[in-house]
């Protein structure tokens, strides 16, 4: 079936649903345990008669601080592409847009953000032939092609929800975004043209994701911040065929800094 994302037609196979679902229920709990984490701390800090002025979550929170910082990463396939690993580092920008929406337990803040990837690489298996059954009841045997594929990426929308807590320390967030990957050779790797090179696949591929994750601030404007995304790759048929990584998990931490 096709689903859309930021804009983009993304085609899922069946097959790979309950691999997505699972991914899904995992992000799900990550948020629910990091928000409950967050307001226990904030019970906790209550009784303390702290101030926004020495409140480092609610510091930024108020000012709609920019914040930056550098971040590495690692990922893995989930389903048909288990085998896929990820490595990939950059540098992320954003900023809080609005006040803070007061809705329940749902209650936070807008913000804004992107990041480039100057480090991108994935690790598939290294070269083989696959070999597939005729109508006719013969068999071919089709090389395909792998190993490591380099590149970089940069996700110009990631749309985050803050959510509001009265921490001094623990900010937890859920994301979605959308991001652009070039890699100098045709991902994933596909069927093997003539002269050796993995063909029908693109070197331009999209990246619609979602996750959560927490800031933890070690002091007033630096944080560490550990999160994990479900990114679905896909050329949206830019090549003659699009067969995708339809879902990886991937995990990231870095260190960012607070105008």
């Amino acid at each position: 079936m096709w689903r859309s994302f930021f804009g983009w037609q993304v085609f899922v196979f069946d097959r790979e649903e309950s691999a997505l679902k699972r991914v899904g229920t995992i992000l799900l709990l990550l948020s629910m345990a990091t928000t409950l984490m967050a307001r226990a701390e904030s019970a906790s800090d209550a009784g303390q008669n702290s101030t926004d002025s020495d409140n480092p979550v609610a510091r930024v929170r108020n000012n709609h601080s920019w914040n930056y910082g550098p971040f590495m990463g690692w990922g893995t396939g989930v389903g048909e592409r288990s085998s896929y690993k990820f490595l990939f580092g950059g540098v992320q920008f954003g900023k809080p847009m609005f006040r803070v929406v007061h809705a329940g337990f749902l209650s936070g803040q807008f913000e804004a953000a992107g990041n480039i990837m100057p480090l991108w690489q994935a690790y598939t298996p290294a070269p083989h032939s696959v070999t597939f059954k005729t109508a006719s009841g013969g068999s071919v045997v089709v090389p395909y092609g792998g190993g490591t594929f380099r590149g970089v990426s940069l996700t110009p929308v990631i749309l985050r929800w803050n959510f509001l807590t009265n921490s001094r320390r623990w900010q937890p967030w859920f994301q979605g975004a959308g991001g652009l990957i070039y890699t100098t050779h045709k991902f994933p790797p596909d069927q093997l043209v003539p002269k050796g090179t993995p063909g029908g696949t693109s070197v331009w591929n999209f990246s619609p994701q979602g996750g959560g994750g927490i800031h933890y601030f070690i002091r007033p404007r630096r944080s560490i911040d550990v999160g994990v995304n479900a990114v679905h790759i896909s050329s949206a048929s830019l090549g003659d065929r699009n067969p995708g990584v339809n879902a990886s998990v991937q995990i990231q931490a870095g260190y960012t800094f607070w105008k």
